[in-house]
């Protein structure tokens, strides 16, 4: 297959518009912030907190509704025995979105935070959140590289261009726009490449439905023609597999950095309860392309079609329906405009997650836990040093790591597993310490990694009940692979698990500690009796809002044991709206 000249000239100009947008963005927000006494690297990472309503809901929904969110969702719903039923990921994010915007958007805004990480290094010190910004790093990293590969190997089948080359264009572009503007370039390009999504693929619906090969999908909706009915079914032995699978996207969707980077940079927590609200209606609608591509892709005779004989799942190739539909099935002006959409939904999400990573690294990692002194100049040039080496990181990754795509799915379940029950035990549950939230991490990933990968080829080591062997045949090797599939919900299991141990262990090291049954020596994390040491108060400004509010020093524990053990439970203080930032309200002051 020749190279398409008019496809490179489209992603030329495609390329050139983002670019364009991002560095305009930059340069009309320069001095946004300034007149509020906002430092150059906190304007980089939360846009000065003036995102407004409609570039706060287009870039909200641009940060979910990817590459992989528009290709997986028609990927699931065009392979058999799978389909529309175990397309999970557009209602989960959108459940996501709605669950963060009534339960995380409103505490995490009102007190003022820079990044997801600040409140865990707040009450829980600058290791504890060293050690939580790995799973988060992993998350964000993973998933760049993934929709980075899917990128490269979506322009190889329309236009037929160098996988690598079209890989690395696409991430100097977006590390380019997001080295010069930061957030603001990465909102104001979110808001033209959502458009491009959205005009893309439904220009070419059309187009593929009324191709001769492709029969009514409301017929091949429930029955039998070319391959199992598109809109699948639940097997009840699977039904605990997709409840855990959904929840870990419900869930596993809220404690990203690339989320609260948008809630932290609305102007107030009503506001960023209504951005949360407008990108779930966003993602369901973002979503019906992609479903209806995976329809028509299991509706298609492809023996009719330039494809081939063979159909795509025949040859491993479900992961790549949406560009095969748009390429086999439309004209090829029409199949452009797909391939806009898919590049511009890939760095929507690329650019959101180096920014966020860079974000954690330079705040959380090099400011509070190593240079407290550093200027803001200092933090911005470490932020731009980390933007261009995790988004190097991310591309390298794309273009020379197979299992990516498992490598993204298993930091997203630690991120599920790990810093969703972290969140929520320093949000909403007074009394949690370092010693729980330590016992919580353990306890997390020794369950996760003890049910294995298949993705990874990561063997289990704990034999969940109503585990399985399963093998998968390669099409085109032969290939025999055998692997260990656990329908046991282990994942909300663990999750479980890590949040119960983590209050278990902070209200149990608390009572050995106030109770005198350990000597205050033994308190080796300053997490019980020395709350006021330097390893959590260490005059860093976590929390910033207009009164600049420091972090201070709280009254030495009481030799007693806290009346809090057995009442005060919920840290209902969070809820209000009533913009106080003082950390006392997260620490139990018994």
């Amino acid at each position: 297959m020749a190279i398409h000249v008019e496809g490179i000239v489209a992603i030329v100009i495609f390329y050139l518009l983002i670019l364009g947008v991002g560095i305009w963005a930059a340069w009309k927000n320069k001095n946004s912030g300034v007149g509020d006494g906002a430092d150059q690297s906190e304007r980089i990472m939360v846009g000065g907190r003036d995102i407004g309503l409609f570039v706060g809901g287009f870039t909200m929904t641009a940060t979910w509704v990817g590459g992989g969110y528009i290709n997986g969702t028609a990927e699931y719903v065009y392979l058999p025995n799978y389909g529309l039923a175990w397309a999970q990921a557009p209602f989960g994010y959108a459940l996501s979105l709605v669950v963060g915007g009534l339960f995380f958007a409103k505490p995490m805004r009102s007190r003022g935070y820079v990044t997801m990480l600040d409140p865990f290094q707040q009450l829980y010190g600058k290791r504890m959140g060293g050690l939580l910004f790995i799973p988060a790093l992993m998350g964000e990293i993973f998933w760049s590289a993934a929709i980075l590969s899917a990128l490269g190997a979506t322009l190889s089948v329309i236009v037929d261009i160098n996988i690598n080359i079209s890989v690395v264009i696409s991430a100097l572009i977006a590390i380019f726009y997001t080295l010069v503007g930061g957030l603001y370039s990465v909102a104001y390009t979110d808001v033209v490449q959502l458009f491009c999504i959205f005009v893309g693929l439904w220009i070419s619906v059309p187009f593929a439905l009324s191709n001769p090969a492709v029969s009514d999908i409301s017929v091949t909706a429930k029955e039998e023609i070319y391959q199992s009915p598109w809109l699948g079914k639940i097997d009840p032995k699977d039904a605990w597999l997709w409840a855990d699978n959904f929840f870990l996207l419900m869930l596993g969707g809220i404690p990203w950095q690339v989320y609260f980077q948008r809630v932290l940079s609305a102007s107030s927590a009503t506001y960023a309860q209504v951005l949360s609200f407008i990108a779930a209606f966003g993602c369901l609608v973002m979503a019906v392309p992609s479903v209806l591509i995976g329809a028509i892709g299991a509706s298609t005779d492809w023996n009719q079609t330039s494809y081939g004989y063979l159909a795509p799942k025949d040859k491993d190739q479900s992961d790549m329906i949406l560009p095969i539909v748009l390429q086999h099935l439309c004209p090829s002006y029409v199949s452009f405009f797909g391939l806009g959409a898919v590049s511009a939904a890939v760095m929507s999400s690329a650019d959101s997650s180096i920014l966020s990573a860079s974000s954690m690294f330079a705040r959380n990692i090099y400011q509070l836990a190593f240079r407290q002194s550093a200027s803001d100049r200092e933090i911005v040039w470490v932020m731009r040093c980390t933007i261009f080496v995790f988004g190097a990181l991310a591309t390298a990754m794309a273009l020379l790591t197979e299992s990516v795509y498992g490598l993204w799915y298993l930091s997203s379940d630690l991120v599920y597993v790990i810093i969703f029950p972290q969140l929520l035990s320093v949000l909403f549950v007074k009394g949690t310490n370092t010693y729980g939230s330590v016992a919580g991490y353990v306890f997390g990933l020794l369950l996760r990694i003890g049910g294995g990968e298949p993705y990874l080829k990561l063997p289990p080591f704990i034999y969940y009940p109503g585990w399985v062997n399963q093998e998968r045949i390669h099409h085109v090797t032969g290939e025999v692979e055998h692997f260990v599939q656990q329908r046991f919900p282990f994942k909300s299991m663990s999750m479980l698990a890590s949040f119960s141990a983590n209050v278990a262990f902070s209200y149990l090291t608390k009572y050995l500690f106030e109770s005198g049954t350990f000597s205050h020596k033994y308190d080796f994390l300053d997490a019980v009796v020395s709350k006021h040491s330097k390893e959590i108060m260490d005059k860093a400004t976590l929390v910033s809002n207009q009164d600049n509010i420091i972090l201070s020093e709280m009254a030495p524990v009481k030799q007693v044991v806290g009346a809090s053990i057995a009442g005060t439970f919920i840290n209902a203080e969070v809820l209000s709206d009533d913009g106080a930032s003082s950390p006392e309200a997260f620490v139990d002051d018994n």
